[in-house]
This record gives structure tokens, sequence and C-alpha cells, in this order.
């Protein structure tokens, strides 16, 4: 059977057109800022709400922009969600939890093992429990942090997709947003703009999963990882339903090949609307997968069927996830002017399925390092200093394997996780290596295709495409 290596045919990143010397011509406006992030994400907005707090309380006046490439804050910001509320308490402690964005605490919850008609019970692992956390939206929480900045006199704007890092000699310096008005071919048209420069003494790439930018500057700064970075792609659904849902669910096995990673969550987002979705590890071995499609069949079985009868489809979105853990962590998230934040850090736990509260606390780290580099000089290297002595480093530690394991396939790789999750991550024990997803090696025979459009509650690509707005 002939084998595709997608790594073969992946051209190298472009450093000479994504590193560029500030002051190089070409540009149009030019803005000055103290402090200049880039991504309206929930790491984003929490680094420019921590920041704007603390020069505040010293009465210090600092020059704030947030960089967002979306027309809107919130347009492209997808989560399940269920959010642990621990970093929203540390940023907003004048507030409740009830004060919060969220829809709704989370009251029951299940697991399942699925086969195609079947289900299986299975007793909720420890990482999984959701007691004390919260179901909402991501694009929700993200507008009402944005307007939370906005309110400590942040800069938000909105609508610029940043392109080009700025740099003086080893240091960052800002970024070049992109040209407006360009056709296929990246020619000018009628109305075209030239892009701007916005330099910062300190930039934070909050720019979410794979970012163009922080790949830039690690590739650049020789900034590297144990091992490389592994990603998953979501597919997610909104739906109106006649019947509500009153619990959390995930499930597990079916409608995934034995030999590939991830699964499946349905939340309550109020009485008649549930998100679901399939996550599914971009290691896999057949080149055929298709996570929309199967997710088209996951809604076939009959803990789908019988609650999405009658139902709608309101939204669609995807996004790519990283799935890599503690050791593909980089060796350092600062250097000379620039931090990086969030997804685009890789802090992301698998096993719990939480990213949301990790990115909010590193915005909030990010913040303070930034603050002290600005009024005393003390270098951004204190950001690295307080990830590695928080939660975020001991969470990610602890479940440092887990999703490794599944490397060997569904069966041995959940017995390596329970025992891992019995002994605290202690056993089996040592660093799992991985290959980046690109060097995986695909099945190129015809795999599995499943689901389709025509049968119930499918939707094509393109219907789906449509719903989400873009």
């Amino acid at each position: 059977m002939d084998k595709i290596v997608p790594a073969q045919y992946q051209p190298p990143l472009p450093l000479d057109k994504l590193i560029l010397q500030d002051g190089a011509a070409g540009a149009g406006d030019r803005m000055e800022l103290d402090v200049l992030i880039v991504g309206a994400g929930p790491a984003g907005l929490a680094c420019a709400i921590e920041l704007a707090k603390l020069a505040k309380t010293d009465r210090t006046e600092l020059n704030i922009g947030v960089l967002e490439k979306a027309e809107a804050l919130g347009e492209h910001s997808l989560s399940g969600a269920v959010v642990n509320p621990r970093a929203f308490r540390e940023l907003f402690p004048e507030l409740k939890d009830a004060d919060f964005p969220f829809r709704a605490p989370v009251a029951k919850e299940a697991v399942y093992l699925l086969t195609a008609k079947g289900k299986w019970r299975l007793p909720t692992p420890p990482s999984m429990r959701n007691h004390g956390n919260y179901i909402g939206s991501l694009c929700e929480i993200v507008r009402w942090m944005g307007g939370k900045a906005e309110e400590l006199g942040v800069n938000v704007f909105t609508g610029f997709p940043a392109a080009q890092l700025l740099v003086r000699d080893v240091a960052v310096a800002g970024v070049r947003t992109a040209a407006a008005g360009l056709d296929r071919e990246g020619k000018p048209t009628p109305g075209a703009t030239a892009p701007n420069d916005l330099v910062a003494k300190v930039t934070a790439l909050a720019e979410g999963t794979r970012g163009l930018l922080a790949q830039a500057w690690c590739q650049w700064q020789r900034v590297s990882s144990e091992n490389p970075q592994i990603f998953a792609l979501g597919v997610k659904e909104l739906w109106e339903t006649k019947q509500p849902l009153d619990r959390v669910i995930h499930t597990l096995g079916w409608p995934l090949p034995t030999d590939a990673f991830g699964g499946s969550f349905v939340y309550p987002l109020g009485p008649q609307l549930v998100a679901l979705g399939l996550v599914v590890g971009l290691d896999y071995r057949d080149a055929a997968l298709d996570v929309h499609a199967l997710l088209q069949r996951f809604k076939q079985h009959p803990l789908l069927r019988s609650l999405l009868a009658g139902g709608e489809l309101v939204e669609w979105g995807a996004k790519t996830i990283p799935e890599g853990g503690f050791y593909s962590l980089t060796a350092r998230r600062a250097g000379d002017g620039v931090v990086l934040l969030g997804d685009a850090a890789g802090f992301v736990d698998v096993p719990s399925l939480k990213g949301i509260h990790y990115a909010v606390q590193s915005g909030l780290y990010a913040a303070r390092a930034i603050f002290q580099n600005l009024k005393t000089g003390a270098t951004l290297a204190e950001y690295d200093r307080l990830v590695n002595a928080s939660f975020i480093a001991d969470d990610l530690y602890r479940t440092r394997n887990m999703r490794l394991a599944f490397r060997d396939g569904f069966y041995l790789g959940g017995l390596q996780a329970g025992l891992m999750t019995l002994t605290g991550g202690r056993f089996p024990g040592g660093r799992y290596t991985m290959h980046a997803d690109a060097e995986v090696a695909r099945r190129s025979a015809p795999g599995l295709r499943p689901g389709s459009a025509g049968t119930s509650h499918g939707v094509s690509k393109v219907d789906a495409v449509f719903k989400s707005g873009n």
C-alpha cells in the first residue's frame, strides 16, 4: 500500500518574508505604542486588561493596543466550551462568578464509549470532572473581555491581520499589517491600501494555534522544544433543538478508527441550544480521513438522533488545537521585546480538554512581566519564571505523556493513560517522543469516508462554511 508523508510536500517557513527590519520601505501609516498585543482572544485580552489595571493602580500612562484580524471581536474565536473560572477570578477579583459571561454551571456530566449503534457509560476520569466549571461560548467571553479592556482605555483594532514581524537587531519592535485590497495574485486593485507599521516597546504574540509570527520568531531565534508540537482539528456545530439537554457529554470510540486519537463533545448552551463537535488528532494514519464527514456520521448515532430530531443547524466552525503538552512547550516563551501567550505557546491540557483558563492566566503573567520590564528594566524572562512556577506548568507536567501514549493506538494508549492517571503521571515514566503531524505516513488507498450531507441532520461542507459566516 502506498504511503504519503505530508512533510515531503511542505514548503519551509519564508522567514525572509515574515521578518522585516523596522523602518523598511512599503508601509503607510506608523503608530507607536508602549505595548502591542497581536490577537484579541482570551490570552491577548487578559494581558491588555491586567496591564491597564496595573498602570491605573500605579498612576502610569500606558498606550496599549490590541490587533485583531477578525472584523469584530469573537468572530474568529471558537471553543466548546467548558471553562474553569480560576483565572477569571484572579483577573477580576472584584467580580463574582455570576458576573462572568458564562451560560451556566455544569450540573451533570457523562462519558460514553460508543459503537455504531450502542453506548457504554464510563466512569468520568478525574481529569474530565467538571464540577465547579461553567459552560460558555468563547466568542461571547471574548466580546465581554474586549468591552472590559476598552473601558480601561485599551485600543482594540479589529480587521487588521498582522503579516510581518518588525525587528531591530535581535529585538522585536512590532508588526506590519497585511495590505488590503489585493487580488488573487497579490496585486493592488482600485482602492487598495498599504500596510501599516505598529511599533512598541514590547509585543505580545497571542495569535492562537500555529501563528505565523510566533513560528517565525521561534525559528529566527532558534527556540525549540523537546518534542515537536502536534495538533488536532476540531469541527463544531451549534443546533437549536426541540429536546433539552441536561448534561455535558463526552464520547470516545466510534466513529473514529482505532488508529486515530480524538473524541466528541455535546454541551447544553441553553434550554434549546446545543453545541456539539468532534476533535481528531492530526497524526491520523488514513489520508482519506475527513473530520467534518466523521461529525456527520456521529450525528447518526442514537445518542444524537433523538436530541437533534426536529432541530436546526444555526452555526458551524472549525479550528486547530495544540495537543503536544508539556514536552512540546518551547524552551522559553519570552525574548527581547516579545512574549508568546495562550495557544501560540501551546498551553492546552488535552486530558482535561482545557485551554481557556491557561490562556487567561498566561495573559496575566505576561502583563505583570511586561509592566515590570517597562517600569524597572527587568527582563521579560520573568514571564517564563511565572509560568514555570504556576499551575499551568504543574498541570501540563502531570499529564505530560497522556496524549502521547495514543501514538500506539486507542486500546494500548487508553491502558497507558489509565496508569498515568492512577499514578499522577509517574508511571509509565520518562519522555514519550512524537513525530510532527506532517511527518506521519498516511495510507493513500481509499479509506473511511463516513457520513454525507444526505444523511439525517447531515450538512455539506459548502453549507457548513456558509453557516460559519465566512
